[in-house]
């Protein structure tokens, strides 16, 4: 019997078996993998969030000071791969290496804090209830465990309501700020409020992912499917706040881009205005409200003394 949270820790992270450390492709719309992200737009993607990083340093010449950190890259590249930019150095730490992080940096992830793994509670009568996995025979089973009570919890849900807490997700945003850094905080991902979560996701935000299909069967294809669940953007805030973070912005990728970006935005729309090519395409998909653009969100925030 295990809590939700280690079987996901196994399913993902298991260092032979999981799924984030098998060397296989995960990302794109190629046979055999299970979802796309941003990335998959290709280097448009990456030169965006370059100029949006460069953008909030306060130019080029601050940017050379930093180096370009991505935590949770996948193993075929990271988001600067090919792409020009003025920092004074990119790398990329993969799933399961040391973070590492001294100096002036620009930390960044993409959907590395959804991918962490959660409890999950479902409310019985006045109760908190942790849910768990059993295997039965070789069937793998939800289970209720014993009432909890987490302070953080919500006060008030009706009986059935189920709260996925992604406090993985905290806590290893909270390991990346404690370390001797200076910089940019800019974290791609799609999560809600603690509102929201506690009050209007009554069944939850857990899903599983496999060859592009979403799917509620969380304990089906252990090591073969994808897990993830909306993060708590109010929990990551908190989290790099206690290690001296200023204020965190959370907005939308459109918003993001348009306002951090803009310049370069304005540059690559008016190059490609007299025709219909990949790059336009693959700037609508990241852009647009209805495809990426309001799908996921952006945290941002600096730090400027340690």
């Amino acid at each position: 019997m295990l809590s939700f949270a280690d079987f996901m820790q196994l399913a993902l992270y298991h260092p032979e078996l999981g799924y984030y450390r098998q060397t296989r492709r995960r990302v794109g719309r190629g046979k055999g993998t299970d979802f796309y992200t941003a990335s998959t737009s290709g280097a448009v993607f990456g030169e965006l969030v370059a100029a949006a990083c460069v953008g909030l340093l306060g130019g080029e010449v601050a940017a050379r000071q930093h180096v370009f950190v991505e935590i949770g890259a996948e193993p075929d590249g990271g988001v600067l791969t090919g792409v020009t930019h003025p920092f004074a150095s990119a790398r990329t730490v993969r799933v399961g290496e040391p973070i590492d992080l001294t100096g002036p940096c620009v930390v960044f992830s993409n959907e590395l804090f959804d991918a962490q793994p959660l409890r999950r509670f479902v409310r019985r009568g006045p109760d908190w209830r942790e849910l768990g996995v059993e295997l039965r025979g070789d069937t793998l089973h939800e289970i209720e465990l014993a009432p909890c009570a987490e302070s953080w919890l919500p006060d008030d849900a009706p009986e059935g309501y189920v709260f996925d807490a992604p406090r993985a997700a905290g806590e290893l945003a909270s390991a990346i700020a404690s370390q001797p850094w200076i910089g940019l905080f800019v974290a791609f991902d799609y999560g809600k409020s603690f509102a929201e979560l506690a009050t209007a996701t009554p069944a939850g935000t857990a899903r599983a992912y496999f060859q592009h299909t979403q799917s509620n069967d969380l304990l089906a294809r252990p090591g073969d499917q994808d897990l993830t669940a909306h993060v708590c953007w109010d929990w990551l805030a908190d989290a790099i706040a206690r290690a001296g973070f200023g204020r965190s912005v959370v907005e939308s990728q459109e918003s993001f881009f348009i306002r951090h970006a803009g310049a370069f935005l304005s540059q690559t729309m008016a190059a490609e205005a007299a025709r219909l090519s990949q790059r336009k395409l693959a700037l609508l998909q990241l852009l647009h409200p209805s495809h990426l653009g309001q799908k996921f969100q952006v945290l941002h925030a600096r730090r400027e003394n340690r």
